[in-house]
């Protein structure tokens, strides 16, 4: 693959609780020049990236990193974000409420938020890291039922990130609308390669310049 194939595949992203305006900038900057499919930023600055970025996409988190705050929280938070210019939307799904077995729980949730967020795309992360096997494809009948875009192997702020057992058994139990995104522990080409031609649409990561072209984020 090239450079320029797998760098339309990622997104961009910058989601320490340190990242300042500078930081920010810079990745916004770096994802024009080498034409990736989005930056994946706090809410915060999306505002600010939308005036000084208007061709950007725009990808922010909701729900982030725990997922266990409520809906309407989740929803007001997403609703806010896509006035203020984000195109997409990650949320985080509550994990206990899978964990419990509440399933319609976290269908209609994802579901709201959809219906929050209409058109634009929404991607639902399920941290994986916390799931069984089986917690993991009701994760992937949830994010199917609830009309999702992509289903999320990881936030990056769990105990893992993504893997590509997690994504083979998504492919198996996801619907034919839902894509994948990896995210998480994603440093090399390598890596990258192998996500995409597993069938990953997306890869989240920090370091994709320098895993591509060994300079420093």
């Amino acid at each position: 693959m090239t450079n320029e194939q797998i760098f339309s595949h990622v997104d961009h992203t910058l989601l320490k609780a340190t990242a300042r305006w500078k930081d920010i900038k810079k990745l916004c900057k770096e994802a024009e020049k080498y034409g990736m499919a989005s930056v994946c930023v706090p809410s915060s600055f999306v505002a600010r990236i939308r005036d000084e970025f208007p061709n950007l996409v725009i990808c922010t988190v909701v729900g982030f990193p725990l997922g266990n705050c409520s809906t309407d929280a989740k929803c007001e938070e997403a609703i806010a974000a896509i006035s203020e210019g984000a195109d997409e939307i990650d949320m985080v799904i509550n994990i206990g409420a899978l964990k419990d077995g509440d399933l319609d729980y976290v269908t209609d949730e994802i579901a709201t938020l959809k219906g929050c967020i209409e058109d634009h795309i929404l991607k639902v992360i399920v941290e994986t890291c916390y799931l069984t096997e089986e917690e993991k494809i009701d994760a992937c009948h949830c994010v199917t039922k609830a009309g999702a875009d992509y289903i999320k192997t990881s936030t990056g702020f769990g105990s893992a990130g993504a893997n590509l057992a997690d994504v083979e058994l998504f492919k198996k139990h996801i619907g034919p609308d839902v894509k994948i995104k990896a995210a998480g522990g994603i440093h090399t080409r390598e890596e990258m390669e192998a996500y995409l031609k597993a069938g990953v649409s997306r890869i989240g990561a920090s370091g994709a310049i320098k895993a591509l072209l060994g300079e420093e984020l």
